[in-house]
């Protein structure tokens, strides 16, 4: 049985993936594709640390 987690402290929701054509290919210096990156190392290490904060909860 799943243990209810605060309201205070939701559980970190990963980022949304970009689209298979969201990435233009032409090598922009900011692409999607390096920012869901970025974005997916930050939900890592932030879910880390809210499991360490609740290692009640299951998934």
């Amino acid at each position: 049985m799943p243990v209810s987690v605060p309201a205070s402290d939701p559980r970190p929701q990963p980022p949304e993936e970009p689209g298979p054509n969201e990435c233009c290919g032409s090598g922009c210096p900011l692409c999607v594709l390096d920012l869901y990156s970025d974005e997916l190392q930050r939900y890592r290490a932030a879910l880390a640390a809210w499991n360490q904060r609740h290692p009640e909860a299951t998934d």
